[in-house]
Protein backbone atom coordinates (compact mmCIF):
# COMPACT_ATOMS: atom_id res chain seq x y z
CA UNK A 1 0.00 0.00 0.00
CA UNK A 2 2.79 2.46 0.87
CA UNK A 3 6.17 2.38 -1.03
CA UNK A 4 9.41 1.06 0.14
CA UNK A 5 10.65 4.58 -0.44
CA UNK A 6 7.85 6.64 1.40
CA UNK A 7 8.35 4.16 4.53
CA UNK A 8 12.35 5.01 4.08
CA UNK A 9 11.95 8.74 3.89
CA UNK A 10 9.37 8.81 6.89
CA UNK A 11 11.62 6.24 8.94
CA UNK A 12 14.47 8.59 8.18
CA UNK A 13 12.39 12.00 8.96
CA UNK A 14 10.94 10.10 12.11
CA UNK A 15 14.43 9.52 13.49
CA UNK A 16 15.40 12.78 13.32
CA UNK A 17 12.50 14.36 15.23
CA UNK A 18 12.52 11.23 17.94
CA UNK A 19 16.37 11.94 18.59
CA UNK A 20 15.74 15.16 19.94
CA UNK A 21 14.14 14.47 23.43
CA UNK A 22 11.39 16.02 23.93
CA UNK A 23 7.74 15.47 26.59
CA UNK A 24 7.41 12.25 26.43
CA UNK A 25 11.83 11.44 26.57
CA UNK A 26 12.06 13.53 29.55
CA UNK A 27 8.70 12.16 31.16
CA UNK A 28 9.79 8.75 31.14
CA UNK A 29 13.23 9.75 32.90
CA UNK A 30 11.76 11.58 35.26
CA UNK A 31 9.20 8.43 36.22
CA UNK A 32 12.65 6.45 35.91
CA UNK A 33 14.41 8.14 38.37
CA UNK A 34 11.35 8.96 41.00
CA UNK A 35 9.79 5.25 40.88
CA UNK A 36 12.31 2.66 38.83
CA UNK A 37 12.84 0.59 35.96
CA UNK A 38 8.84 -0.88 35.88
CA UNK A 39 7.25 2.42 36.11
CA UNK A 40 9.94 3.89 33.63
CA UNK A 41 8.71 0.79 31.05
CA UNK A 42 4.67 1.00 31.65
CA UNK A 43 5.18 4.66 31.19
CA UNK A 44 6.70 4.06 27.35
CA UNK A 45 3.57 1.74 26.56
CA UNK A 46 1.30 3.96 27.60
CA UNK A 47 3.02 6.96 25.74
CA UNK A 48 3.27 4.74 22.76
CA UNK A 49 -0.50 3.97 22.71
CA UNK A 50 -1.35 7.58 23.38
CA UNK A 51 1.14 8.60 20.46
CA UNK A 52 -0.74 6.07 17.92
CA UNK A 53 -4.11 7.31 19.46
CA UNK A 54 -2.52 10.75 17.82
CA UNK A 55 -2.03 9.51 14.63
CA UNK A 56 -5.39 7.64 14.70
CA UNK A 57 -6.94 10.85 15.26
CA UNK A 58 -5.10 12.55 12.12
CA UNK A 59 -5.63 9.58 10.31
CA UNK A 60 -10.02 10.65 11.16
CA UNK A 61 -9.51 14.08 10.26
CA UNK A 62 -9.58 15.20 13.94
CA UNK A 63 -5.22 16.36 13.67
CA UNK A 64 -6.07 18.69 10.65
CA UNK A 65 -8.59 20.69 13.40
CA UNK A 66 -5.87 21.09 16.32
CA UNK A 67 -3.11 21.40 14.35
CA UNK A 68 -4.93 24.57 12.58
CA UNK A 69 -6.86 26.12 15.80
CA UNK A 70 -4.96 27.89 18.13
CA UNK A 71 -7.27 27.57 20.82
CA UNK A 72 -7.44 23.79 20.12
CA UNK A 73 -3.82 23.52 20.48
CA UNK A 74 -3.60 25.35 23.43
CA UNK A 75 -6.28 23.70 25.49
CA UNK A 76 -4.07 20.34 24.17
CA UNK A 77 -1.09 22.03 25.09
CA UNK A 78 -1.84 22.95 28.66
CA UNK A 79 -4.09 20.05 30.06
CA UNK A 80 -0.92 18.44 29.42
CA UNK A 81 1.69 20.71 30.95
CA UNK A 82 -0.79 20.89 34.48
CA UNK A 83 -0.82 16.88 34.29
CA UNK A 84 3.13 16.90 34.45
CA UNK A 85 2.95 19.44 36.98
CA UNK A 86 0.62 17.42 39.17
CA UNK A 87 2.32 14.36 38.86
CA UNK A 88 5.79 16.00 39.40
CA UNK A 89 4.08 17.32 42.18
CA UNK A 90 3.06 13.68 43.72
CA UNK A 91 6.20 12.14 43.14
CA UNK A 92 8.48 15.08 45.18
CA UNK A 93 5.52 14.48 48.00
CA UNK A 94 6.52 11.02 48.04
CA UNK A 95 9.81 11.32 48.17
CA UNK A 96 11.29 10.31 51.42
CA UNK A 97 8.31 7.21 51.00
CA UNK A 98 11.23 5.59 48.80
CA UNK A 99 13.47 2.96 50.54
CA UNK A 100 16.05 0.71 49.22
CA UNK A 101 14.26 -2.65 49.97
CA UNK A 102 11.48 -1.14 47.26
CA UNK A 103 14.05 -1.87 44.42
CA UNK A 104 14.11 -5.71 45.13
CA UNK A 105 10.85 -5.84 46.07
CA UNK A 106 7.88 -8.20 44.27
CA UNK A 107 6.21 -6.30 41.32
CA UNK A 108 3.06 -4.36 42.49
CA UNK A 109 -0.41 -5.14 42.03
CA UNK A 110 -1.80 -5.05 38.28
CA UNK A 111 -3.91 -1.96 39.32
CA UNK A 112 -0.66 0.10 39.77
CA UNK A 113 0.61 -1.10 36.30
CA UNK A 114 -2.68 0.00 34.78
CA UNK A 115 -2.55 3.26 35.85
CA UNK A 116 1.03 3.86 35.37
CA UNK A 117 -0.03 3.43 31.91
CA UNK A 118 -3.13 5.85 31.84
CA UNK A 119 -0.23 8.54 32.72
CA UNK A 120 1.69 7.64 29.71
CA UNK A 121 -0.91 7.93 27.68
CA UNK A 122 -1.98 11.17 29.01
CA UNK A 123 0.97 12.90 28.13
CA UNK A 124 1.71 11.35 25.28
CA UNK A 125 -1.73 12.16 23.45
CA UNK A 126 -1.02 15.41 24.81
CA UNK A 127 2.24 15.91 23.68
CA UNK A 128 2.45 19.03 21.50
CA UNK A 129 5.52 17.37 19.91
CA UNK A 130 3.50 14.52 19.09
CA UNK A 131 0.19 16.68 18.19
CA UNK A 132 2.41 18.78 15.31
CA UNK A 133 4.53 16.00 13.97
CA UNK A 134 1.45 14.16 13.09
CA UNK A 135 -0.90 16.67 12.17
CA UNK A 136 2.04 18.43 9.71
CA UNK A 137 4.45 15.88 8.88
CA UNK A 138 2.33 12.49 8.42
CA UNK A 139 -0.14 13.48 5.58
CA UNK A 140 3.00 14.69 3.26
CA UNK A 141 4.26 11.07 3.07
CA UNK A 142 0.88 9.25 1.84
CA UNK A 143 0.28 8.15 -1.76
CA UNK A 144 -2.72 10.56 -2.74
CA UNK A 145 -2.84 8.15 -5.82
CA UNK A 146 -3.19 5.06 -4.28
CA UNK A 147 -6.26 6.28 -2.41
CA UNK A 148 -7.15 4.94 1.29
CA UNK A 149 -5.39 7.57 2.84
CA UNK A 150 -6.59 6.52 6.57
CA UNK A 151 -4.94 3.31 5.85
CA UNK A 152 -1.44 4.95 4.82
CA UNK A 153 -1.46 6.89 7.62
CA UNK A 154 -2.17 4.37 9.95
CA UNK A 155 0.97 1.90 8.89
CA UNK A 156 2.95 5.05 8.06
CA UNK A 157 2.24 6.61 11.74
CA UNK A 158 3.74 2.49 12.96
CA UNK A 159 7.53 4.15 11.87
CA UNK A 160 7.84 6.82 14.16
CA UNK A 161 5.85 4.77 17.41
CA UNK A 162 8.35 1.99 16.61
CA UNK A 163 11.34 3.96 16.90
CA UNK A 164 9.80 5.83 19.91
CA UNK A 165 9.49 2.70 21.90
CA UNK A 166 12.36 1.47 21.27
CA UNK A 167 14.40 4.69 21.62
CA UNK A 168 11.93 5.43 25.01
CA UNK A 169 12.53 1.87 26.55
CA UNK A 170 16.27 2.44 26.35
CA UNK A 171 15.61 5.81 27.90
CA UNK A 172 14.12 4.34 30.36
CA UNK A 173 16.63 1.78 30.83
CA UNK A 174 19.38 4.05 31.11
CA UNK A 175 17.64 6.36 34.12
CA UNK A 176 16.52 3.50 35.92
CA UNK A 177 20.03 2.25 35.81
CA UNK A 178 21.43 5.00 37.16
CA UNK A 179 18.76 4.70 39.96
CA UNK A 180 20.23 1.46 41.20
CA UNK A 181 23.35 3.53 42.48
CA UNK A 182 21.19 5.64 44.81
CA UNK A 183 19.31 3.16 46.22
CA UNK A 184 22.77 2.46 48.00
CA UNK A 185 21.82 5.21 50.34
CA UNK A 186 18.54 6.30 51.93
CA UNK A 187 19.25 10.01 51.66
CA UNK A 188 20.33 10.02 48.17
CA UNK A 189 17.24 8.05 47.18
CA UNK A 190 15.14 10.45 48.53
CA UNK A 191 16.81 12.77 46.75
CA UNK A 192 16.68 11.44 43.05
CA UNK A 193 13.00 11.28 43.73
CA UNK A 194 12.73 14.76 44.48
CA UNK A 195 15.04 15.09 41.44
CA UNK A 196 12.71 13.13 39.25
CA UNK A 197 9.39 15.17 40.82
CA UNK A 198 11.33 18.57 39.90
CA UNK A 199 12.20 17.64 36.26
CA UNK A 200 8.22 16.55 35.94
CA UNK A 201 7.43 20.03 36.90
CA UNK A 202 10.13 21.44 35.04
CA UNK A 203 8.61 19.79 32.10
CA UNK A 204 5.40 20.36 32.92
CA UNK A 205 6.25 24.91 32.93
CA UNK A 206 8.24 24.25 29.73
CA UNK A 207 5.43 22.70 27.74
CA UNK A 208 3.11 25.31 28.78
CA UNK A 209 5.51 27.98 28.38
CA UNK A 210 6.58 27.20 24.71
CA UNK A 211 5.16 26.22 21.16
CA UNK A 212 2.61 27.91 18.66
CA UNK A 213 2.18 31.99 20.18
CA UNK A 214 0.42 32.74 16.82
Amino acid sequence: MVSTERLLAFAAVSLLVIAVPGPSVLFVIGRALAHGRRTALATVVGNVIGSYALVVAVALGVGALVERSVTVFLAVKLAGALYLVFLGVQAFRHRKDMRASDMSAPAGPARGDLRTVGDGFVVGITNPKGVVFFAAVLPQFVDHSLGRLPAQMLLLGLVPITIGLITDTLWGLGAAAARTWFARSERRLSMVGGAGGFAMIGLGVTVAATGRAD
